[in-house]
């Protein structure tokens, strides 16, 4: 006949074994998310590398941009001054008495902040 005693040891002896069980299971699941987020780092990591890699070689782009686009600008600022010239010359063309008189007038403040300096 089995007593309590007997019957005490095998059910402490069966929850012995599902404890261990349960404790190599969860091990085997840690050991699961570690290789899973070992493998999310690792993806992650390379996006980052693309990502970086990609920002670089745009950043190169528009350094190279640059001087083409300051090309520009100073194509359009040449422009703007040849234009500027052309229209004080035909003033000057059309006429000739004022633009003496401004010209003159002009020197003569210069010449005046000049001198008031010393």
């Amino acid at each position: 006949m089995s007593t309590n005693t007997d019957a005490l040891k095998s059910n402490l002896g069966e929850a012995g074994s599902h404890l261990k069980q349960a404790a190599v299971a969860a091990g085997d699941a840690i050991k699961g998310v570690a290789a899973a987020a070992g493998d999310e780092a690792r993806l992650g990591k390379a996006q980052m590398k693309s990502e970086l890699a990609d920002g670089a070689l745009a950043t190169l782009n528009a350094a190279g941009a640059l001087g083409g686009a300051t090309g520009e600008q100073v194509d359009a600022l040449m422009d703007k001054g040849r234009d500027l010239l052309d229209s004080a010359a035909e003033l000057i063309r059309e006429r000739p008495l004022a633009a003496f008189g401004v010209a003159f007038a002009a020197g003569w403040i210069i010449s005046k902040l000049g001198r008031s300096d010393k």
